[in-house]
């Protein structure tokens, strides 16, 4: 994110308006289809069940986990680890995997009940702090579940959506992960579309385009809607 980030700090004019950026991103690819799961702990299950996954191996596992296993904490427990290996192994590292799901199963049963709604519908604040006991998930995965839950009307962003932004202006790199994400979220705070629909559409169109178009290295900008307000595209085309 180095240089995109960089060059946007030296915009003259500002980002582009977000509506703008997203209207463009639905033009290119579509309008997204629904998220793959919606209910908390399967949002947290999905996220780990396959480790640096592509979507189609994810979704798989997931599958293979719902049926061969379920989806509760106490279904989960009970499985043998070889099942949840077998699972996990749609990823790599799967037997980091494996116990990654065990202790996502055991937190929510000790911690909350097995059930993650009423945590959901806490104050964001606290909502996120409890979702971050769980494994691999920090400021955007607790934002993302809070998002495709239903529950907090949160723009979530993966790193694929992060780059998109800050390469856009919105924001701007940080020392650390966590605080640029944060940068893009305070310049965002004033212009998000209202409603989970839209939210959840932004979501996937920026991630997409972060994975089709607007990749970390040799990114496709000579192809990109999004040139023209792009400082990072700009910047690319001068040197």
């Amino acid at each position: 994110m180095g240089k995109a980030t960089r060059v946007s700090a030296r915009r003259t004019n500002g980002p582009p308006a977000f509506a703008r950026v997203i209207s463009s991103l639905r033009r290119l690819y579509g309008p997204p289809g629904p998220p793959a799961v919606a209910e908390p702990l399967e949002i947290i299950l999905y996220e780990n069940v396959a480790y640096l996954a592509d979507d189609e191996r994810r979704k798989e596992a997931f599958q293979a986990l719902k049926k061969r296993v379920g989806l509760t904490p106490a279904e989960i427990l009970a499985a043998s680890r070889s099942a949840l290996r077998e699972i996990a192994s749609h990823g790599i590292t799967p037997d980091q995997t494996v116990e990654k799901l065990r202790a996502i199963a055991a937190i929510a049963a000790e911690e909350f009940g097995g059930n993650l709604d009423s945590v959901v519908r806490l104050a964001p604040s606290q909502a996120k702090k409890a979702l971050k006991q769980f494994p691999s998930i920090g400021e955007p995965g607790a934002d993302k579940v809070l998002l495709f839950s239903r529950s907090q009307p949160i723009l979530a962003l993966d790193s694929n959506g992060l780059r998109v932004l800050l390469r856009l202006g919105f924001g701007h790199e940080e020392k650390s992960y966590a605080q640029s994400y944060r940068s893009v979220q305070d310049a965002l705070s004033s212009s998000l579309p209202r409603g989970y629909d839209a939210l959840i559409e932004a979501h996937q169109l920026l991630r997409r385009h972060g994975q089709e178009l607007c990749h970390r290295s040799q990114p496709h900008c000579e192809v990109c809607p999004l040139r023209a307000d792009c400082a990072y595209a700009q910047s690319r085309s001068h040197s």
